[in-house]
């Protein structure tokens, strides 16, 4: 067990939880295709919970009881997929060319030349276009498109087969104290939640939902919430981290970024508004007392786009007033992201502890 500054105990989160993320990450869950995830958590859970079940759309709901007579019903939810490929045409047999679709949000610079993997096999491809050397100066100028992009199998290309789904073959790698993977948006949160799980909470009812498809609309979650109707809910997700230098001419050294929306070494990220929702008021003071009392860092997600399954959740049956409570991440949606470990193992001890002081009286006050 680790202690703050306040002697706080808290429970240990290193090599054992670090060993779970990087098997998490390298497992291949495309949206619509989760199941290897979902097999992970399924094994990883069901000694920690009361009831279990996979749902119609994939999710995999969990309910752990307390055991205080009266009890605040409180979902978790990450979600299991991940941005990918899914194969839509057999351009060339012989030579092995797919068109495809990308499932999520992919940025087409991010994606050429890299190696892809199929999902379910030992199947290797490449993302190709028109070598440089073979482009104009003035198409040179034009951002790719994925019409004018394939995915390239050689001879083994007899194994792929149309809808198949691939994502980024990297393999997961701790460097000092960075975090580096493909689908760290959301295998952080899922490790997150599995590790929640182990820990009693005796006045709460947590409803654990891992979800599906949210990064093609948050689809998962909104049949989850609906299914186990919870009272609040939190998110633990991963979030885009717009740290880096601007680029602003003749200033040696640059500027120092002021429109970041969140920091890696900062501390977990609690979302005050995105696309989908406006926290609830009440959780943001909540996860804002806690982390002060117990001296952890945090910083506030600058309001902007993007959305979490908070934005499906807080609008089933009567509302449901929900937050999100994100790490930091570099990159994400590209090959390779990076988080900070520390940011990482702080979400934990802050979901951990927000969950412990966590009661219904808070939620009777007003907005």
């Amino acid at each position: 067990m680790g202690r703050n500054q306040l002697n706080q105990t808290l429970p240990a989160f290193g090599a054992a939880q670090i060993r779970l993320l990087e098997k998490l990450s390298n497992a291949q869950a495309v949206s619509g295709d989760e199941g290897e995830v979902r097999k992970i958590v399924l094994e990883n859970i069901r000694p920690n919970v009361d009831e279990l079940r996979v749902d119609a759309l994939g999710n995999v709901l969990a309910i752990k009881r307390g055991s205080a007579d009266s009890r605040l019903k409180v979902m978790i939810a990450a979600h299991m997929d991940e941005v990918g490929f899914m194969l839509t045409a057999e351009e060339d047999k012989e030579e092995g060319y797919y068109r495809f679709e990308v499932i999520g949000g992919i940025d087409p610079r991010y994606i050429v030349g890299k190696v892809i993997k199929m999902s379910h096999q030992e199947l290797y491809g490449v993302i190709g276009s028109k070598p440089i050397h073979l482009t104009p100066p003035e198409e040179r100028k034009n951002l790719l498109g994925i019409d004018s992009l394939r995915i390239d199998f050689g001879s083994t290309s007899n194994k792929a087969k149309i809808g198949d789904r691939a994502t980024f073959s990297t393999r997961f790698q701790k460097i000092g104290d960075l975090l580096r993977g493909k689908a760290l948006d959301d295998r952080l949160g899922v490790a997150i939640l599995i590790e929640l799980l182990k820990y009693s909470y005796p006045h709460l009812d947590i409803l654990a939902a891992f979800t599906v498809q949210e990064e093609v609309g948050l689809r998962g979650a909104k049949v989850a919430a609906y299914a186990l109707n919870p009272q609040v809910g939190l998110v633990l997700d991963c979030t885009p981290a717009y740290d880096l230098p601007l680029e602003v001419e003749d200033s040696e050294p640059p500027p120092e970024n002021s429109r970041y929306n969140t920091k890696l070494g900062r501390g977990p990220a609690i979302y005050l508004a995105d696309r989908e929702t406006l926290s609830d008021p009440r959780w943001i003071a909540h996860l804002v007392q806690t982390a002060e009392e117990l001296q952890l860092p945090y910083q506030f997600r600058q309001p902007g786009g993007g959305g979490t399954d908070a934005g499906s959740i807080h609008l089933q049956r009567s509302g449901i007033p929900s937050i999100s409570l994100s790490i930091p991440g570099r990159y994400i949606h590209t090959p390779a992201a990076l988080a900070s470990f520390v940011d990482w193992k702080n979400t934990f001890h802050l979901a951990y502890s927000a969950l412990q002081r966590l009661t219904a009286n808070i939620f009777t006050q007003e907005r």
